[in-house]
């Protein structure tokens, strides 16, 4: 469904990707991990558009996106959800939806229905202003948010940075919920728990590079591994 080859992203001067490529499957959870600072966010920001790559390319389900606009990405089935959430405060969890699903334009599953369904507690703070949302709540309706653009591909990047533990692990579950219903989804985490829970293939980016490549069972069996890849 994506592919990304080669590509290398600088923001002005500083060279922060070099080289990163990567591929997912429909259906498939693929886990960028990595420390702080290594590139998952440039990479995710790469692949939609708001930070394009100045060489290498990125295709999405065999067509050249590596130019393409985020909301032509977001109109063609790629949602993103960012690491800073970015709801609109000002509005209420409703009109937030209403706004998103209407940006996108999409036909599909999701609808404020649906999403109420994945997500109960939005239902009972329908009329609440998005400014007002604790942190849990908050990334529960950037998520409602970006499925109402009936995406075929997910991009979360750092979904459960900063939550409580007890939210993190309701927002795991519902997650797996959506890779069990299908959705192909791109996984940026630094919470290795949470990543390893829900990815079927991982690579762990370096200085900007990708360091390892490979099923997420191997670094779930070898502690080894994983602490001289992550120094965990």
């Amino acid at each position: 469904m994506l592919e990304v080859e080669g590509i290398h992203t600088a923001y002005g001067t500083s060279r922060v990707l070099f080289g990163i490529s990567l591929e997912i499957k429909a259906g498939e959870c693929v886990g960028l991990l990595g420390r702080n600072g290594m590139g998952k966010t440039t990479t995710m920001r790469s692949i939609m558009g708001l930070t394009p790559p100045w060489q290498g390319r990125v295709r999405f389900k065999g067509r050249d996106i590596t130019m393409a606009q985020p909301y032509e990405l977001a109109r063609r089935g790629i949602g993103f959800v960012p690491e800073d959430r970015r709801i609109f405060a000002e509005l209420t969890v409703w009109e937030n939806l209403e706004v998103a699903a209407r940006s996108a334009n999409r036909p599909g599953w999701w609808t404020t229905e649906t999403v109420v369904d994945l997500f109960p507690k939005l239902g009972e703070i329908w009329n609440r202003l998005g400014g007002v949302l604790s942190g849990g709540e908050q990334q529960m309706l950037t998520i409602a948010r970006t499925l109402m653009g009936n995406p075929e591909l997910l991009l979360l990047d750092e979904p459960s940075e900063g939550l409580a533990p007890v939210v993190v692990a309701n927002l795991l579950e519902q997650v797996q919920r959506l890779k069990s219903e299908g959705l192909t989804i791109l996984l940026a985490e630094q919470g290795l728990d949470f990543s390893l829970a829900l990815a079927d293939r991982v690579y762990v980016l370096e200085k900007g590079a990708i360091r390892h490549a490979g099923a997420a069972s191997e670094l779930r069996d070898d502690a080894e591994l994983r602490n001289r890849l992550l120094a965990l």
